[in-house]
């Protein structure tokens, strides 16, 4: 099938069975995290500082690791990562299942799976291009990807439901654990073929410094990295005053919310679906561009839907709206990035797609609380649709045009 031609490569196969089941670990032991940490304290400013230390090191160490990756074998340090990863999620059922609920001790651990997935991350997307056999696979590779990283977030959380009613949260972090084992056999069953890496006498920092230029001087990557910054700083955390919505606007519960994630979920999945058969790499320009209309318009509507149905149908658009524009970046990065500067562009898109994203979640509810959520998530259609039109514009007077093949 089309939409599973990647598959056909072997590495990848092994990359996504196992990954796969690490991802739906991860989204457990996040939910399992919050619903502790708010058990513990009762405190929505602590459950904030969680969600902000575990991905503000994106921000800061992105490139750092995209020069690190170009300099060193990608699959020993996804290794490396997965290893540590592993490590953290069983601190965590440790100091759960002995009863040593010490809240500072959760958010330095909070922190160090923060600091692991700015490398991971990096590493992970820069090697895709590695583990597929035909390049013409890549683009589908990384749209199934970005499907198992949306099913993730929709089971997973649903699991950890289950788990910890009937268990506790000790068992979701102990399920997190025990999920790396298959991560760490599918990649010792790999049969990679690496690119040789020619050492340098260059320090880090010099390479970060080329990084910086390579990415700045092509106006192609660098309006691309542009774009999904301003998206995720202004745009995307739109997301964050769901549960105001759900609570507040339409006066329901915790019920409510969950079908405001599993609407932003669907409509997601179906994004990438569109991805996964997209043939067609030239159109990705044209593609970021109306991904971005979607998006901007859905928020639109979405900020004074009066009833909920209308309200969850645009929740779903704009996820759809939200993933065709982030996936499509994310592909054109990694297909038209020189192989030597892969993991450099790849860390930048990285730290502007994640490592802003917390910065822009405690900026919305700041104008949520000034003017109200309804405002505050029209201001940031707004905002996105002001920037797919600047996008739009700057790109029709660059010589390869928003309609033409890249």
């Amino acid at each position: 099938m089309t939409l599973f031609r990647s598959l056909r490569s072997p590495n990848f196969k092994l990359f996504f069975y196992g990954q796969s089941i690490s991802l739906i670990g991860t989204w457990m032991q996040k939910t399992a995290v919050s619903w502790l940490v708010y058990q513990l304290t009762g405190s929505a400013i602590l459950l904030g500082v969680v969600g902000f230390v575990s991905l503000i090191p994106s921000l800061f160490l992105s490139p750092y690791a995209g020069s690190l990756v170009d300099r060193h074998n990608r699959y020993k340090i996804l290794v490396i990562t997965q290893i540590i990863s592993m490590l953290q999620a069983g601190a965590l059922a440790g100091i759960v299942f002995f009863g040593f609920h010490n809240i500072l001790l959760i958010i330095l651990l909070s922190l160090v799976q923060g600091i692991i997935n700015a490398f991971d991350m990096t590493c992970r997307q820069s090697m895709m291009v590695e583990l597929v056999d035909d390049p013409g696979d890549l683009p589908n590779a990384i749209a199934l990807n970005t499907t198992m990283n949306n099913f993730a977030r929709i089971a997973g959380p649903a699991v950890a439901g289950i788990i910890l009613s009937a268990f506790g949260t000790d068992f979701c972090f102990i399920g997190n654990f025990l999920s790396y084992i298959p991560v760490l056999g599918c990649l010792f069953l790999m049969n990679l073929k690496a690119p040789v890496i020619q050492h340098t006498e260059k320090s880090i920092w010099k390479e970060l410094e080329e990084g910086f230029r390579y990415v700045s001087g092509d106006k192609e990557l660098s309006s691309m990295i542009i774009m999904i910054g301003i998206t995720s700083l202004f745009v995307i955390p739109f997301n964050t005053l769901m549960p105001v919505f759900a609570k507040n606007i339409f006066n329901g519960d915790a019920r409510t919310f969950s079908w405001f994630e599993s609407a932003a979920g669907i409509g997601s999945v179906l994004s990438a679906i569109y991805m996964a058969n997209l043939k067609n790499t030239n159109t990705l320009m044209k593609l970021i561009a109306v991904a971005g209309g979607i998006f901007g318009i859905s928020l639109l509507l979405l900020s004074y839907a009066p009833q909920l149905p209308l309200a969850l149908l645009f929740m779903a658009v704009s996820g759809l709206g939200m993933m065709a524009q982030t996936s499509a970046i994310n592909t054109y990065i990694q297909t038209h990035a020189a192989p030597e500067m892969r993991g450099r562009a790849i860390s930048y898109y990285i730290m502007a797609y994640q490592g802003l994203l917390p910065i822009g979640s405690l900026l919305i509810g700041w104008v949520a609380h000034l003017i109200g959520p309804r405002p505050a998530v029209l201001i940031e259609g707004v905002i996105g649709l002001v920037a797919t039109g600047v996008f739009i514009s700057y790109r029709s007077k660059q010589p390869n045009t928003i309609n033409s093949a890249v």
